[in-house]
Order: C-alpha cells, then sequence, then structure tokens
C-alpha cells in the first residue's frame, strides 16, 4: 500500500442518513470494506442497536475485527448468502442494508493484489484470496473467444477482440503473470486512446468483474435484502459502473411496481397486490467537493428504496 495512503469512503453521510436508523434497529453492511459506512452506523445506534458486517476480503474481516463494539458483528462471507448469513445468526428481520459495491482503494493501492495496472505485481484480482482461480491462471486457459466476449460485455470494451487476440498471441510466448505484463499487452493491442485513460483500464474492470463474479453477486443478493428487510426497512446501494447501477436501477423500479396482471382479470385496483419496494429520492451522486477531494468517487451513483408493508 503507497505511503500515507487514507482510505476515504464514498458518500459516507449520504448513505448512513438513507439507512434512517433507528436506535435500537438491527442492520446489515454488506461490504465492510475499511469500515467507514460500519463505525457511522455504530455511532448512530443505541445500547440495544446491531450492525452485522459481511466481507469476503480477508483484509477486510481483519480490519472489522479491530472493533471490539458488542454490538458489531463481522463475518467472512460474499454477500449473496445475505439470507443464510443471518438465519445463522438467529436474525429474521432487518432494519436497514447497505451495499457498497466495487472495491475500495486498500485493495487498489495494494500491488500484490493485482487489481491495478498501476502497480506492478501478481495478476490476482481475487476478492477472496483463500479460495478460486486468480487471473493469471485464468488467462492461461481461457479462448481468445470467451476472454474476447468477457472485456466486451464487462468492460464495454470496443477493442475487445483485438485486445484478446494480443494477449493469446502474448501468453504463446511466455505466462501472462504480472499487471504490468498484462497492461502493456493491452496498450499495444490499442487503436487509439482516450485522454485521461489508461487502455487497460476496461480489460483489467473486465476480468475482475468475470473472476468475482459480481453482477451474478449483485443479483442474487437484491431480492434477499427485500426478503429480510422489515416494514419501512430500508436498502441502500452504491454503485460505481454503469453495469452495477443498471442492475440496482432495474430492480428497485420493477419492486417499485405494481404486479401486472390481465386486462380482463375482474379485480378491483384495491385488491391488486402492493408493491414490495417504495423509491426513495433520486439517484445520488457525490458532490463536487467529496470527487475533488476523493477523484475515485466520481463515478459513483446511490439509489435507496424502501420496504413496504405488502406481503412477502
Amino acid at each position: 500500500m503507497s505511503e500515507g495512503f487514507r482510505h476515504k469512503t464514498v458518500l459516507l453521510d449520504e448513505a448512513v442518513d438513507s439507512l434512517n436508523i433507528r436506535p435500537d434497529g438491527v442492520y446489515v453492511d454488506c461490504t465492510f470494506g475499511r469500515g467507514g459506512h460500519s463505525r457511522l452506523i455504530l455511532e448512530k445506534l443505541g445500547e440495544r442497536g446491531r450492525l452485522i458486517a459481511l466481507d469476503r476480503d480477508l483484509a477486510g474481516v481483519e480490519e472489522a475485527r479491530k472493533i471490539t463494539d458488542p454490538r458489531f458483528q463481522i463475518v467472512h462471507s460474499s454477500f449473496s448468502r445475505l439470507r443464510d448469513v443471518l438465519k445463522e445468526l438467529g436474525v429474521a428481520h432487518v432494519d436497514g442494508v447497505l451495499l457498497d459495491l466495487g472495491i475500495s482503494s486498500p485493495q487498489i493501492d495494494e500491488a500484490a493484489r493485482g487489481f491495478s495496472f498501476r502497480f506492478d505485481g501478481p495478476l490476482d484480482m481475487r476478492m477472496d484470496t483463500s479460495h478460486g482461480q486468480t487471473a493469471a491462471e485464468w488467462l492461461a486457459d481461457v479462448t481468445e473467444q470467451q476472454l474476447g466476449e468477457v472485456i466486451k460485455n464487462y468492460g464495454e470494451e470496443r477493442y475487445a477482440k483485438q485486445i484478446a487476440r494480443a494477449i493469446v498471441a502474448a501468453r504463446s510466448g511466455e505466462p501472462i503473470v504480472t499487471t504490468r505484463q498484462l497492461s502493456q499487452i493491452v496498450a499495444k493491442a490499442f487503436k487509439s486512446r482516450e485522454p485521461h485513460q489508461d487502455p487497460a483500464t476496461r480489460t483489467f474492470q473486465a476480468i475482475r468483474i468475470y473472476l468475482n463474479q459480481e453482477l451474478e453477486e449483485l443479483s442474487l443478493v437484491l431480492p434477499q435484502c427485500v426478503e429480510v428487510l422489515a416494514p419501512f426497512g430500508r436498502l441502500v446501494v452504491i454503485s460505481f459502473h454503469s453495469l452495477e447501477d443498471r442492475v440496482v436501477k432495474r430492480f428497485m423500479r420493477d419492486g417499485a411496481q405494481p404486479s401486472v396482471y390481465p386486462a380482463r382479470l375482474p379485480l378491483r385496483a384495491a385488491q391488486l397486490p402492493a408493491p414490495r419496494l417504495r423509491l426513495v429520492g433520486k439517484a445520488a451522486r457525490p458532490s463536487e467537493a467529496e470527487v475533488s477531494a476523493n477523484p475515485r468517487s466520481r463515478s459513483a451513483t446511490m439509489r435507496v428504496a424502501e420496504r413496504t408493508e405488502a406481503a412477502a
């Protein structure tokens, strides 16, 4: 990690305020990270309040264990196991769930994690380093067609085919095992460059999202959030790229719409099932001051929904 580095939690006050904290409530921080949101939630909870945090990154879990507050509990788990985790803890319903998606600054700035092309390090990219395939291992065997599809679909990269072809050609000469190797291969495959963006940005994003199944995890956890929320409980989600935000926006929008039935079905409006969610405000983004202080926050989008009293 770079010297003097300090992690800045994105949309800290906005996200915690949106949870509408009840002093005696039970809350879940599905992405502890380095604990900025969790610590502020604890400040707002009373003696009878409770906060459960999840993180699949062992470094995040280690950081969370520094919190000795008896109202707080950390669980090493992906958030797609939210329902099971709460069941194991004997928790039926919670009053708020927070999802701060993407990767934390310490993960980016730790060269050994392999998330960033700015530092030369092993090509790992796993959120949970306790198991799973590293990026280097995946790149050694993936077909050119699948690689191109991953870079295109998860990185929204227009030069995906050229980059995939260049990577496959390069690995025939020597294994691609470091971030610098990969970034240099990608740079050579580019026909033109966008100002203020490294050519490897989208490729690194795509591989990371694919390896960690980030969109699949998100799609799995959102319905569980609604299931475990008590009436008037809040779901707050912060996303960092359009692929994530699209999933969140569609899920919340659909959850806030009445069920659709055939037009000729003999039901009165009052008899139709009410929506399970209510949208709270509009999508929020960091202020100019926050972006100036923390440039990595510029792509963040926060969406909030509230659980209604409608039956599950």
